[in-house]
């Protein structure tokens, strides 16, 4: 079968940025998916984004579709043909669908069926069908219509190229009849440029001017934007999202240096890279410090013979926004810090929970009581709490909504409070997304802490938990960020504790009753997610969770030791016999605490077994006492042979009732020194 490269190229006014590159993904995996199901062999396809333009390179495609043979089951047979063998008018509508005579239908199997060959279409006539299909399953949200067209798309469609080898497609796509004729770069090559076959696409564009090739642009974005800042002496703040953003700004990249004047460094410069970064679109440079460079860079799209002009109108633009930065950061140096919080008295947290204020309280006495229990200051835990929202009255947060926290630093370093104070107001916010560094203090972390569990309960206690579509609060983020600082920051801590005490707090405004279980069971929930990440089995997690501890720490030291457990050669047959006997002891009343009457022992291996038991009781108590479990469970797991020993030669329902108790108690105790780890009889699958 003949193969040839195919191309085609969708061409339109400027495409949105930030969605450029899940728009070519999207494009590509639209348009192999619609080869696939023609049935059209190919080679490699590649996928190009530019901001005029959305492109895909397939080689070696099929021209012709192969031969096939198609099966089109029907109706029964029993219900195809009546008792004289004659159709019913079940197989006369099934034989008419398919065209043909009842007599040809197989009647075999237990269904009437055709059977037909079908030829094969060529890829000329398939193709056009796919890429309109592959272009209206884009993420779209919203798309836009343009002229008195009828015609959607997320900007206006201006040229089409589709090439099947050197032959055009003929076609009409987004109003637009399909040709050779692709669009150079705007200024440089205002030209139409002749694609002559699809393998010299990529040449041709980069002869007009535009680097098709989304990750080759931004290959040379990167590369040229840290020479540029290795040679001022400095690195560049390059972020994924504002890399791939500049990539889809331009087609012809030409990074370029300029410079802000000296004295904005004296506003913090992470409001200073905010605004260079989200609203210029600018890549800020540091120095070996990591402290900010009164320099950044810009990336034209365009060669310019005078690249002075196009640094001195960034300069000219950059300036209005950090002269606004540096105004609002003095006009709220004029205010302590602390006095905000009468604005806020009146700025609700939530209708219901009263004022953010109100939420600062009581912030301030959880985060000093946290504080307190994990070795640090009381003082320094209320006054960071104190002190914690109040930088979003500043004018700086109302200009730059990102910088709270941050700007509560710079402004309680000001006002003389003390670093760790100081310090906390940033790391409450921490952690903001998954992989997020945690709070570096223990004031910080207990601040974070404080903060998230007030929401969480506040939030629950209104009855408004999220659902699976909306989640306003961030309370499922908020959750794994709380659980992550008490175990990595060894904080031994108890959530229905923490909750309770959140919840009285509130002094009367939570209508939920059962506030303090919801909010425990909704963190349970949250460690299968962070764990699986981790790469512990969802068997492992259940088997801690079974056991429901209120201690983070003490739920992860858990996770880890039975995690080990799970990994030795003996783990599956304990978890066995942990089921067999959870099994047995649930259709039985056992005493508890009863002791095991030795006198009773009769059987050589329950004598062993009880032996066994009453030593690792003992050894084991000190290791449970100080959560050390993975060594508890390493010895628990030499139990396997006198376990195995045990329910082969011992019948544990005797018909004497003493000696069945005794052996159910037996039983009982055994599987309670498991139980002071998780319940290992989840294990197994």
């Amino acid at each position: 079968m003949s193969h040839k490269d195919f191309l085609v190229e969708l061409g339109t006014e400027e495409l949105p940025p930030k969605a450029l590159k899940n728009l070519a993904e999207s494009f590509r995996d639209g348009v192999v998916k619609g080869l696939a199901a023609a049935g059209l062999e190919h080679g490699e396809v590649r996928h190009f984004a530019a901001p005029r333009r959305l492109a895909i390179y397939v080689a070696n495609l099929a021209i012709q579709q192969p031969d096939r043979i198609v099966t089109v089951d029907g109706p029964p047979v029993k219900a195809a043909f009546d008792a004289n063998g004659e159709p019913t008018q079940a197989a006369l509508g099934f034989a008419r669908k398919n065209g043909v005579d009842v007599a040809e239908l197989d009647r075999s199997g237990e269904k009437l069926r055709h059977v037909k060959e079908v030829k094969g279409e060529a890829a000329m006539a398939l193709l056009p069908g796919i890429v309109t299909q592959s272009i209206n399953d884009l993420p779209i949200p919203k798309r836009m219509r343009w002229g008195a067209s009828r015609i959607e798309f997320v900007r206006p469609a201006q040229w089409l190229v589709m090439l099947l080898g050197k032959d055009v497609v003929e076609c009409e796509i987004l109003g637009q009849r399909a040709g050779r004729d692709s669009r150079g770069h705007r200024f440089h090559h205002p030209e139409p440029v002749n694609i002559f076959t699809p393998v010299s696409y990529v040449e041709n564009m980069r002869a007009a001017y535009v680097l098709a090739d989304f990750e080759e642009r931004r290959s040379a974005i990167l590369n040229k934007v840290q020479k540029l800042a290795e040679m001022e002496h400095g690195s560049a703040l390059i972020p994924e999202a504002l890399l791939d953003e500049v990539t889809a700004l331009v087609e012809w990249p030409m990074p370029l240096v300029c410079s802000f004047e000296e004295r904005f460094l004296a506003v913090p410069q992470e409001a200073l890279i905010s605004t260079m970064q989200d609203n210029q679109k600018y890549f800020c440079l540091l120095d070996h410090d990591a402290r900010l460079l009164p320099r950044f860079i810009t990336v034209a799209n365009i060669d310019s013979a005078h690249p002075e002009y196009i640094v001195a109108g960034n300069e000219k633009v950059v300036r209005p926004r950090l002269t606004d930065a540096e105004f609002f950061f003095n006009q709220d140096k004029k205010t302590k810090l602390e006095t905000r919080n009468e604005r806020l008295k009146t700025v609700v947290f939530q209708a219901q929970l009263g004022t953010v204020f109100e939420k600062a309280e009581r912030v301030s006495m959880l985060a000093s009581a946290i504080a307190d229990a994990s070795g640090g200051s009381r003082e320094l835990g209320a006054r960071a709490g104190i002190l914690s929202k109040c930088d979003l009255a500043t004018e700086m947060v109302g200009e730059f909504p990102e910088l709270q926290g941050t700007a509560g630093y710079y402004y309680a370093m000001h006002d003389g409070e003390d670093p760790e104070v100081a310090k906390a107001l940033v790391e409450q916010y921490q952690p903001r997304f998954a992989g997020d560094a945690l709070p570096s203090t223990i004031t910080g972390a207990a601040l974070s802490v404080a903060d998230k569990i007030d929401t969480l309960v506040g939030i629950f206690g209104i009855n408004q938990p999220p659902t699976g579509s909306k989640d306003p609060f961030a309370l499922r983020r908020s959750a794994i960020g709380l659980l992550r600082i008490m175990i990595e920051k060894e904080m031994a801590l108890d959530i229905k504790a923490l909750a309770f005490g959140a919840a009285k707090l509130y002094d009367g405004k939570l209508t939920s009753e059962s506030v303090v279980s919801d909010v425990f069971e909704f963190l349970l929930g949250r460690y299968r997610a962070m764990y699986e990440e981790q790469g512990i089995s969802a068997e492992v997690i259940l088997a801690v969770q079974a056991l429901q501890p209120t201690q983070p720490l003490d739920f992860d030291r858990r996770v880890k030791a039975v995690a080990a457990f799970a990994a030795l050669p003996e783990a599956e047959a304990l978890a066995a016999a942990n089921k067999r006997v959870a099994n047995i002891l649930a259709k039985e009343t056992v005493p508890t605490d009863a002791p095991v009457d030795a006198a009773l022992l009769t059987e050589p291996a329950e004598k062993v077994l009880a032996e066994a038991v009453t030593r690792l009781e003992a050894e084991l108590a000190p290791l449970f006492a100080a959560r050390d479990y993975t060594p508890a469970l390493g010895q628990l797991a030499a139990l396997r042979p006198v376990i195995d020993d045990f329910f082969d030669q011992v019948m544990v329902m005797a018909e004497d009732p003493a000696v069945r108790t005794n052996r159910l108690v037996l039983l009982s105790r055994l599987r309670a020194l498991f139980l002071q780890v998780a319940d290992i009889s989840l294990l197994q699958a």
